[in-house]
């Protein structure tokens, strides 16, 4: 099972409402598209890669159009921690845990 972090929803917000800005339509479409993409984490939560920025192989990556979606695979389910733009610099310490 996949769940989001409310840090995590807080970013799909911040994304949407930027969007939106020039388009409503194409930031609904953006969300439930990055959205989406974590659900294929249910079958394979191993699909993504392990992120440059941590040594621990359960934080791992996936991109959907210019974002990261960074995740925590736990025991029992799929931590979605972050949602952010691939020209954002990320340091380990921003990786929020589950």
């Amino acid at each position: 099972m996949v769940k989001w972090t409310d840090h995590a929803k807080r970013h799909l917000l911040e994304i949407h409402n930027y969007i939106a800005l020039d388009s409503p339509i194409y930031a609904e479409r953006v969300v439930e598209s990055l959205i989406k993409k974590t659900l294929a984490l249910n079958l394979t939560p191993s699909l993504g890669y392990k992120t440059p920025e941590s040594n621990d192989e359960q934080i791992r990556e996936i991109h959907q159009y210019s974002y990261r979606i960074l995740y925590q695979i736990l025991p029992n389910y799929i931590a979605v921690l972050a949602v952010i733009h691939r020209r954002r610099e990320l340091h380990p310490n921003e990786i929020l845990r589950e």
